[in-house]
């Protein structure tokens, strides 16, 4: 069965298409939550050294690959050195476990979507609110399938039809609302009941302003490991998402540029998204709502819009509209990524492969939302972490699996086959490699290293 391969229609939609791929919830919640964490101006001056270097080096090499081969994973390391198959298999066995649980999470958006849309912003910025809701037992698994649908709806029409189309008018909506709150957190103002007046200008110092005061070595690695961990979870390398769209992507596309302008698009909508959180959370919430952490979004949040007052509601409603929109442009890669393989592997048409997949998805997601309820345990993590099934799947993933799989492919392609092959396939039609002296040592000798040491610290073998 020797089906002509999909492709993206042109430069744009594969940009658009790559963009949507990386820009999800790694961006919006993620990222402020960890630059609001550790400190702000320094998170993000280390974040953008990274991407620059660290970020530029896997990103290329994954995309690479893909349009090398014209295949997914499962058959594109083979192709590319034939005993390197099962790095391509363990590549393809992260979307799987990624898939339930992110349109877990990407329900939740759902929910208070539809809480705020219908009035009731209010309810959401209770206490107990969020964990009332993930603890019920049906109501996340409603919202888990009416996300997954959406989902799989787009993945169903294809790359140009569904994924590329959507992909076009999401991406330019999705930056509209971002700019546009990201403004709206510069005008506020608000006085606790101390008297202290603060500001959302006041807050953009504090989120762009590196401070090393005060800050220990162990402090600076602390920061470092986020920043690390956060490029693998917003530009959705070595889980073979960009693996597959490379392999859309024409020959007479100069690949060097799409890179960099994904790679631009994805750092540009994370800062701005903290930019958008950061300066409101410090407006209404101080220093000390900066460190909320992971509960930023569905907790501290909604607090925030209603302490606005009459406009909390709309920005609200058009905050979670937007994350809802993030969130689905990834998960549609990350079912794409599924998909892909299971058509490559089995010669299966699009429609039944997502129709499998997405009976997989419900399956494991509905796991998934009984482990904060009928299913709940904790187990502790090599890291030190405790884990429900929901983290569990996280750090089985992004903590261990991604590196694990970013690491073996520097090894292939800086020491096995030699970087020259990135280079060539980039090169071809006469396109210049930027950066090229920068990602040869990063892939042979830096990016190595540091994999190194972020899968050990996953391990546990040694700890911050």
């Amino acid at each position: 069965m020797n089906k002509k391969r999909s492709a993206f229609s042109g430069k744009i939609g594969y940009v658009l298409s790559a963009a949507g791929a990386s820009v999800g919830l790694g961006n919006i919640w993620r990222f402020p939550y960890l630059a609001a964490k550790d400190g702000g101006g320094t998170f993000i001056l280390v974040y953008i050294i990274l991407a620059l270097t660290f970020g530029f080096t896997l990103l290329t090499t994954d995309v690479a690959i893909g349009r090398k081969t014209g295949q997914s994973p499962l058959n594109a390391y083979r192709m590319i050195h034939p005993k390197w198959g099962g790095l391509g298999i363990l590549a393809c066995i992260i979307p799987v476990v990624i898939l339930p649980y992110y349109c877990s999470i990407g329900g939740w958006v759902l929910k208070y979507l539809g809480t705020f849309i219908t009035g009731h912003g209010v309810e959401a910025a209770q206490d107990g609110y969020f964990t009332g809701y993930i603890t019920s037992v049906w109501q996340p698994i409603i919202w888990l399938f009416i996300y997954l649908f959406l989902t799989a709806f787009v993945v169903y029409r294809g790359v140009n039809k569904g994924i590329e189309n959507y992909s076009r008018i999401l991406m330019p909506i999705l930056l509209v609302m971002i700019v546009g709150i990201s403004i709206f957190s510069m005008t506020l103002s608000h006085s606790d009941a101390d008297g202290v007046t603060r500001s959302g200008l006041q807050g953009l110092k504090v989120y762009l302003v590196p401070n090393f005061s005060g800050m220990t070595l162990k402090d600076f690695v602390i920061v470092f490991v986020d920043a690390l961990g956060q490029l693998f979870f917003s530009i959705s390398v070595a889980m073979g998402i960009m693996v597959t769209y490379g392999s859309y992507v024409k020959k007479e596309t100069n690949l060097m540029r799409s890179i960099n302008q994904i790679e631009w698009f994805d750092t540009a909508v994370a800062l701005l998204a903290g930019l958008m959180i950061v300066p409101a959370m410090y407006t209404f919430m101080g220093t000390e709502g900066m460190s909320a952490g992971p509960g930023l979004m569905f907790v501290s949040l909604p607090k925030i819009f209603e302490a606005m007052g009459v406009a909390g509601p709309v920005i609200g409603t058009i905050f979670f509209l937007m994350v809802s929109f993030a969130a689905v442009t990834s998960s549609v890669s990350v079912m794409e990524s599924i998909v892909s393989n299971i058509i490559d592997r089995f010669h299966v048409s699009r429609k039944k492969g997502t129709v499998l997949v997405t009976i997989y998805a419900c399956i494991v997601g509905v796991i998934v939302c009984l482990g904060y309820n009928v299913l709940y345990f904790e187990l502790k993590l090599p890291n030190g972490a405790v884990a429900q099934i929901l983290d569990l799947m996280d750090y089985l993933s992004n903590n261990l699996l991604m590196p694990t799989v970013a690491l073996l492919s520097c090894i292939l392609i800086g020491w096995v086959v030699k970087p020259q092959t990135i280079i060539d396939e980039v090169t071809i039609g006469g396109y210049k490699f930027g950066r090229k002296k920068l990602y040869i040592v990063m892939v042979k000798f830096i990016a190595p290293v540091l994999l190194a040491a972020l899968l050990l610290q996953s391990l546990g073998v040694f700890s911050l």
